[in-house]
């Protein structure tokens, strides 16, 4: 049975919105979706493209490991250092609560000393492949805002891949390879995300920037780099909010790129520190992550400016007259014109697209 983890909020029903960090201040935009204005007739409601904030979305995922078993500490197991095969004294035993490293580690607070991390098996068995599928799902279409980032207490992998899916775990693809030699690990080219252009922006590469090297106290951290691909329409510094605005509402599988429901981590093969695997001394090679970052927000089609976890579940709490978890169809007795996406353009108020009443009357709340 995989080890499921539910990462619940407090016992109430808490908004998203509140829990909120600001991705750069361009994103702080559409944070209202009407607002009461004055007209001839009166008063009456000015309605504008809304989205959620972003967050930090681990607090609402579902952890599955896969094999079930490749958690360290059952039985209890003694690792050795990967730079220095002689210090032996790191111990990993499930019973004991100091020595455990469970998958929930990885989502933990960070900044703890002595730092919190899971921690998969030794290679004992090698030389079959030391390879772990770490999948973050939460059953809910999200909108990535800013890099995905792992954190790995031991020596970062030599080959891994991360891959995504946007139907809730039922197919993946691809996002990223990572290596120390892609042509040998993937027979694909290395590349890095500044190897990209706008025409290039969904190439799926391989690279090699992540994957070198073994010290542990530095370089420690595998990123996806979705700020660095924005920066491709809106500037270096994402200044240029209108022109990737302009991009995600014209262009669907550029929207889709950095949406997803599931994340996938596959680790294919541990950090060696050497061409050649030291047989005598398997206790050296193995996964270690202390912290993965995912940053983003409900996907509420620009008609809901906050999100709601309810009994397991994150679900828009949808404006315009629409509903459903996405916001993605009319309520019932508006159907006066079809369903559409609201635009993030003009900025900054954008264009809502509400549902209308079927009989074409007066819209009311």
């Amino acid at each position: 049975m995989f080890w499921l983890i539910f990462f619940t909020l407090q016992a109430v029903c808490t908004s998203v919105a509140h829990a909120m960090q600001h991705y750069p201040a361009a994103w702080g935009h559409y944070d209202v979706c009407k607002s009461q204005i004055y007209t001839e007739e009166g008063l009456a409601w000015d309605y504008m493209a809304c989205q959620p904030e972003a967050t930090d979305m681990t607090k609402y995922l579902r952890v599955a490991l896969d094999p079930p078993n490749i958690t360290c500490g059952d039985p209890p197991e003694t690792y050795c250092a990967l730079e220095n095969p002689y210090m032996c004294n790191n111990e990993c035993d499930a019973t004991t609560e100091e020595l455990a490293h469970p998958p929930e580690l990885m989502f933990d607070f960070e900044g703890r000393n002595p730092t919190t991390f899971w921690q998969s098996t030794s290679w004992k068995k090698y030389p079959k492949p030391l390879q772990v599928n770490i999948t973050l799902s939460w059953n809910k279409t999200i909108e990535l805002t800013d890099d995905i980032v792992l954190t790995f207490e031991s020596g970062r992998p030599e080959q891994m891949v991360l891959e995504k899916s946007l139907d809730y775990g039922r197919t993946w693809t691809p996002y990223q390879f990572y290596a120390t030699d892609c042509l040998d690990a993937f027979t694909m080219e290395p590349k890095t995300v500044n190897d990209l252009t706008q025409r290039t922006l969904l190439d799926i590469i391989c690279t090699e920037d992540y994957s070198r090297g073994y010290v542990w106290k530095n370089d420690k951290t595998v990123r996806f780099e979705i700020k660095d691909r924005f920066a491709l329409f809106a500037g270096p510094r994402l200044h240029n909010m209108a022109s990737l605005y302009g991009q995600l509402d014209t262009t669907k599988n550029l929207r889709d790129f950095f949406t997803i429901t599931d994340l996938r981590i596959r680790l294919l093969k541990p950090a060696t520190g050497a061409t050649m695997v030291d047989e005598n001394n398997l206790s050296r090679y193995f996964y270690a992550i202390s912290d993965i970052k995912v940053q983003g927000r409900c996907k509420c089609n620009l008609h809901a400016n906050s999100c709601v976890f309810d009994k397991g579940k994150l679900g828009c709490e949808c404006e315009h007259n629409t509903t459903g978890p996405d916001c993605s169809r009319c309520k019932k007795h508006y159907h006066g014109r079809a369903w559409s996406v609201g635009s993030y353009l003009p900025i900054p108020k954008g264009t809502a697209n509400i549902c209308i009443p079927s009989n074409h009357g007066p819209v009311r709340k």
